[in-house]
């Protein structure tokens, strides 16, 4: 899992100068976040580029819709809405519109839509008209480890008549680390010898050093052949340029996954100046990973590249870029994984607000959407240094499905798998019965380092470690939970191909099952933990844990589950 790249186009907005009296807080961070320097005022004359993100108009609605399409034996399961039913919990309210309108017109600005609902807005101003309209003074800030730059404000004011229309104005507090150019964790290769993916037995032994989708299909019971159903769709988010590609495909295909052809491709879309070059020298290996663990997963599932270009318009490296591109579509992907994201406390809660609102959307569409938990335990994202424990994003939104890391055969915990307790979002009702067990059996272990009334993540996980992939046409053994969501969104599309071939709707938000008819269809990990901030971390135990959810796939008992 990676961090979020610091986006160096900055967002902006209107400018008023309202009396003191009249601005109230928004939002506000008590100290400069770690790994950054304050350098000094921002430029006065330099033009910023917000978004003003807009009180939506029922946003209760939307949660409760999603939760009606995908909880099982609800008579609205897998009624799912259209684009136009979607966005219209989210449309701000005319009043909304019309007050936000009236104060940048009052100040000579003019907005335009950036959300395909309406619900956020761009306007350009310089630092010196941002800094008046908000209260506020914008500084220039240095990331320490990388040296980029960015415009941000530790804290800054909206006027009082905008309240309840105006719900945030971004990037402003919002502090996004910039990504890291390492690679996955690479392992080497073991000798030849020791790697036999025909072997008769059950699951081989070779699987407890080398996975590969042979070893899969025994540990999960994945089928290795499938039909090709119209309308079932296996999306992969690209990001940083990372390229997926197709010669590196084809060869893992050809010795890897031989139950599927190696002319077998994958399809190409692309945003904010994506591309996918197929140089050798440009193939990254998370793209690879991701296309090779789908596409040599799922046979018979169409796989879709979405390849996010560094012309990102949402100072969030494209994460609400590549949601909105879907939500304007007729006819979105029926699953989407994404091996990217971040810790939680860089992003200021109002946009995570708003960026979960955009999950629950697609969700209601009848989208599965699957995020990598990270890879830092309970130390975050990545590893790092904490005394409290550091939950991760968008893991800890609860419109999602967020998959842990498994290790080894018999599976145990992948000492790396991110989990936690989100200090942003509340825990849902559809978890609260299998958390509630799990602090019961924890004790008063480490209380004091997370919230026990967040979401827990991660939901689900899969096997995460050793896993091998060809990258540049060389073998080479990866880990993190990257290779985990594919895997699992992988079984997710299968087990939609038969519905679909049945008749029947797609399984959409998956949470609501999981946690319900679909627990006892999963594989419960019972041993490891993921250690962090100078602890233990928090073990894997019977039931739902913060290391690996409610466990990994059981293909043949998901199908039963699922009435098939």
């Amino acid at each position: 899992m990676r961090s979020f790249l610091v986006s160096l186009s900055l967002l902006a907005v209107a400018a008023a100068s309202p009396a003191p009296s009249q601005m109230v807080v928004r939002e506000k961070r008590d100290s400069v976040p770690s790994g950054f320097v304050k350098n000094g005022p921002a430029p006065a004359d330099q033009t910023l580029q917000l978004r003003l993100g807009l009180v939506q108009s029922d946003p209760q609605g939307l949660e409760d819709a999603l939760m009606a399409v995908s909880t099982p034996g609800n008579a609205r399961r897998g009624q799912f809405l259209s684009k136009e039913e979607t966005q219209a919990f989210v449309a701000p309210k005319q009043d909304t519109v019309d007050a936000v309108n009236s104060f940048l017109a009052s100040q000579g600005l003019t907005a335009t839509r950036f959300s395909p609902a309406g619900d956020m807005l761009t306007v350009n101003l310089t630092v010196a008209q941002a800094n008046k309209a908000f209260a506020t003074e914008f500084s220039t800030f240095t990331h320490q480890a990388s040296g980029r730059t960015s415009v941000r404000t530790l804290e800054y004011s909206i006027p009082a008549t905008l309240q309840g229309h105006l719900d945030f104005v971004h990037p402003t507090v919002t502090f996004t680390q910039p990504l890291s150019r390492k690679p996955l964790m690479s392992i080497p290769l073991p000798p030849a010898s020791a790697r036999n993916f025909s072997s008769d037995a059950a699951v081989p032994g070779s699987c407890s050093s080398t996975i590969t989708p042979t070893c899969l299909q025994d540990l999960y019971g994945i089928p290795t052949s499938a039909a090709t159903v119209p309308g079932n769709q296996l999306g992969v988010s690209g990001f940083i340029d990372q390229f997926a590609n197709q010669a590196d495909l084809s060869t893992f295909l050809a010795n890897l996954a031989p139950n599927i052809p190696s002319t077998t491709t994958f399809t190409l879309q692309t945003l904010d100046d994506g591309e996918n070059s197929q140089d050798e020298a440009d193939a990254g290996d998370e793209a690879d990973l991701d296309t090779q663990y789908t596409v040599g997963n799922a046979p018979g599932v169409p796989v879709t590249f979405i390849s996010v270009g560094d012309d990102t318009q949402d100072g969030v490296n494209g994460f609400l870029d590549i949601i909105n591109f879907l939500l304007a579509e007729d006819s979105p992907p029926q699953v989407l994984t994404t091996s990217y994201g971040s810790n939680e406390d860089e992003i200021s809660s109002s946009l995570a607000n708003q960026l979960c609102n955009a999950y629950a959307q697609l969700g209601t569409r009848g989208t599965s959407i699957l995020f990598s938990s990270g890879d830092g335990g309970v130390s975050g994202s990545q590893s790092g240094l904490c005394l409290t424990f550091v939950p991760t994003f968008p893991s800890g939104c609860p419109f999602l499905t967020s998959v842990g890391a498994t290790t080894g055969v018999p599976e145990t915990a992948a000492s790396f798998s991110s989990g936690g307790f989100s200090n942003t979002f509340a825990q849902p009702s559809y978890q609260s019965a299998a958390v509630s067990a799990f602090l019961d059996t924890l004790g008063n272990t480490d209380r004091g380092r997370f919230n026990t009334g967040g979401r827990g993540f991660p939901d689900v996980s899969a096997q995460g470690d050793n896993v091998e992939i060809v990258f540049q046409q060389e073998g080479e053994l990866v880990a993190g939970t990257s290779c985990s969501s594919p895997i699992f969104a992988s079984v997710i599309s299968l087990l939609n191909g038969e519905l679909i071939a049945a008749g029947k709707p797609a399984l959409g938000f998956l949470n609501p099952f999981l946690y319900s008819t679909g627990a006892s269809a999963l594989n419960d990990i019972t041993s490891g933990s993921n250690p962090g901030c100078f602890t233990n971390g928090f073990p894997a135990v019977t039931g739902w844990d913060p290391v690996t959810g409610l466990g990994t796939p059981n293909f043949a008992k998901l199908r039963t589950a699922i009435g098939l």
